[in-house]
This record gives structure tokens, sequence and C-alpha cells, in this order.
């Protein structure tokens, strides 16, 4: 993923370097530190939108442990967390924890520690390791289960009398905006963020290739040696035909990339249009205007007009954030105090209050028994129990976003065609290591 471009939650955070003196203890796998010695560490935040739940996290957790101090560090806007945390090591000012997307983890694999011994990973879902398994080890934690796909406000819809369970294939789809539109509100919103249109929206064709994610990963690296011609895929097609809709019916279609996230977020909530495409971390700002509307939630993004082709019943479900825990800047004292941190958000009833009813996080434990209180975080449980999902491609280069996603940006603004669309994806991932 990347650092979320969502400025009006991001605020401004300096880091404080503090590394403690005196001997240090060695780090357990309870995670407990000294009983008396204080101990200063950071965390570095790639997801803004939590940055306040986050914020009142580190407080209540220090306030039953005093001797614990933690300061949160905010990714700059539109900063991937990479690039970010790739600064903080050139300075040797690396924080004790850092949340990364899924393929960072992989880069930093040298700098993170050992995590296997760890309570919560023998508590952590089936599968919600396994992009983090590297060289028989755990290097990183779980903070979220996310899921994408095009949400609804499924008051806007009654009043156009759309049943959201039936639309299935991109004709589907249309015939849900016209009737939406005959009411006199404006059908869907159309983010052009780069990473929502080039790793989001446009991961759903590499997601949709095959079941089977070995498939998938083979398609990618057909990809990276020119071996796809995405102008005959049918997955790509498909995609972009839906997109050719949302594109039709989008409110602010007459300057699409002047959109933002903030007013689409606000279109959503005060159901000024019916759809919008995006995630369910979206949810804490749709509710700040929402109102007691709480009728919110997810259809896929179809790629056919054939409703049992692959895809067309499933939204995109994975492990999009991990939590890394430096072993190179931070010493055993503060390695043990960050260890202390993550246990208490899996196992302490105000960890898990803040992660699932504070921050709408749907959690990868299954110890944890508090259920997603939020519609949208809801809808994608309801998607995982009927397993109808889809690969969230969460593995992807850590400049597919803004690459891919400027790419986008050109075919959405009608800068360029579908052809030149496929032939720009198609030069980038030549490029790609």
């Amino acid at each position: 993923m990347k650092c979320k471009k969502i400025l009006s939650l991001l605020a401004a955070f300096t880091i404080t370097s503090s590394l403690l003196v005196g001997c240090g203890t060695s780090s357990s796998s309870s995670g407990s530190s000294g009983s008396s010695k204080k101990v200063k560490i950071s965390i570095m935040n790639s997801k803004g939108e939590i940055q306040s739940q986050l914020e009142e996290a580190v407080k209540t957790f220090s306030k039953a442990n005093p001797n614990i101090t933690i300061d949160v560090v905010a990714c700059s806007a539109g900063q991937p967390p990479f690039e970010k945390l790739s600064t903080m090591y050139s300075s040797q000012n690396a924080p004790a924890l850092a949340i990364v997307d899924p393929g960072d983890v992989i880069k930093f694999k040298d700098k993170f520690a050992d995590l296997s011994n760890e309570k919560w990973v023998k508590d952590a879902q089936e599968g919600s390791l396994d992009t983090v398994k590297l060289d028989g080890k755990t290097m990183g934690f779980p903070l979220t289960v996310e899921g994408d796909g095009i949400i609804y406000n499924k008051k806007v819809l009654d009043k156009a009398g759309v049943d959201p369970t039936k639309i299935k294939t991109t004709n589907d789809l249309e015939e849900a905006f016209k009737k939406v539109q005959a009411t006199g509100v404006a059908p869907v919103a159309l983010s052009p963020m780069d990473w929502s249109l080039g790793s989001h929206f446009f991961g759903t064709s590499y997601a949709t290739q095959s079941k089977d994610s070995k498939d998938n990963a083979k398609f990618l690296d057909d990809l990276k040696a020119g071996k796809v011609n995405l102008a005959q895929n049918k997955q790509f097609n498909g995609l972009i035909a839906t997109l050719d809709v949302l594109k039709k019916y989008n409110i602010d279609k007459g300057d699409a990339l002047a959109a933002t996230y903030e007013k689409d977020q606000q279109y959503i909530g005060e159901g000024k249009v019916g759809f919008w495409f995006m995630g369910n971390w979206a949810w804490p700002q749709i509710k700040q205007f929402s109102g007691d509307n709480k009728d919110f939630g997810f259809i896929p993004v179809p790629v056919s007009n054939n409703a049992d082709d692959y895809g067309n019943s499933g939204i995109a479900v994975g492990v999009t954030k991990y939590i890394g825990l430096d072993k190179t800047n931070n010493n055993a004292d503060q390695q043990a105090a960050a260890k202390k941190f993550l246990n208490w958000l899996v196992y302490d009833k105000d960890g898990q209050d803040i992660m699932v009813n504070k921050a709408s996080i749907i959690t990868a434990f299954k110890n944890i028994t508090l259920a997603p209180n939020d519609p949208l975080s809801k809808s994608i449980k309801d998607h995982m129990n009927s397993k109808n999902t889809i690969e969230f491609m969460t593995v992807l280069p850590s400049d597919h976003g803004t690459k891919v996603g400027a790419a986008m940006q050109k075919y959405v603004g009608n800068k360029e065609d579908k052809a030149a669309l496929a032939n720009e994806i198609q030069a980038y991932w030549k490029t790609v290591k």
C-alpha cells in the first residue's frame, strides 16, 4: 500500500531520537521491559487515517506502563513508507516500530527483528503471516486486514430501487447508476489518487487472473519479462470497461483529476453519490458526514458481463499493513518495550478496544473476539465468511502506485486512450527488477 494521502488527518510530528544509556536487558518473548528503567521508543505510522487512534493507543498504553514513552511519527502526505523509513535508517534514527506495506518487510528484513517466538504468532489467523515468513522467521506483526471494492450508500440505493446484491456485471453496474441518476443524485465518485487508481483499482486486474495466487504471481513475472500483451488480456479489458462506466457517471467527470479524497468521502457520507470505489479504511472519515446513517456496504468491482466469471462476486481482502521491529538502531530495552506494546494490542482489553472499536480495524488474531462495529468492516467480514473474496495484491513494487497510478490518471483525465494505457503499464513492468 502506501502512506495514505489523507491530508486532513496527518499531523506534523518531529521524531525525538533518544537512545538509552546504561546496561541493556535481553528482550524476551513476552516483551516485558525493566520495571524501573525509563524507555523511550517511536512508531512510524504510514496509516494516516488512524493517526489519532494510534496516539490514543500509546497514551493509554503508557498510563499502564508509565516507564515506557512512545512517540508517533507520521509519514508525510504522499510519502511511501519505504522512502520514509529508508531516510530514518540513513540518519541512524530508525523507529523501534514501523508500520509498513507488506513488500517493505522483505526489503527491510536485515533491519527487522525475528518475532517468531512472540505469543501472538500462534494466535494469528491462518495465512496472515505468509507474506512475512522469510527464511523460516516471522518478520512482521499483522496490523490490519482490509478490503476494497465499490462502497454504496444504501439509503441512496433504496430511493433509486437498486438492490446491491443484484449487481454482478459491468452492465448491472451501469443500470444501477442510471437508476440513481434518475433520482437526481450523482451515481458515483471516482477518486484520482495514484495509490487508489494504480495499486487498488488496477490491482483487480492482477487478482482476477486466477483463483490461485501463484498463478497471479506468475502473471506479474510474465509482465516483467515482457511476455504479456495487456491489450489482449481479458481481465485488463474487462476492468477498463468498468472504469469507463465509472468515468461516464462520475460526479466530477468535468474535471476528473481535480477530485479529492476529502470531497469524495463527504459525497458518499452525505448521500450526494450512491457509490465510491475505496476501502474500509475510509469509514472513520465517512461517518463524520453520514449522521445517523450507518447503512453502507461493499459490492465487488465487476470485470465482465458474465456474472459467473471469477472476480465478479468477490471484493479484495488481505493483510495490508505490518509492523516491523527494528534491531539495529534500538537497544535491547527498547526492543523489549516495543514487543510489550505489540502484545498489549493483541491481549489487553484496552488495546483491543482501540484497534477494533476506535480505529475500525479488522484484526488478524483469532483470540480477539470483538466484532467490527462499523458497516464497511462488517461488509468485509460478511464477504470473508461467504468466501466471496479475491486476493488483495499487497506485494507490488514500491513504485507501482505512483507509476501505474500516473498512467491511470492520464486515462481517467482523457489524456491517453486504452492502447496507450496498456503500453505504458507494460513498459513500467519491464523496468521492475
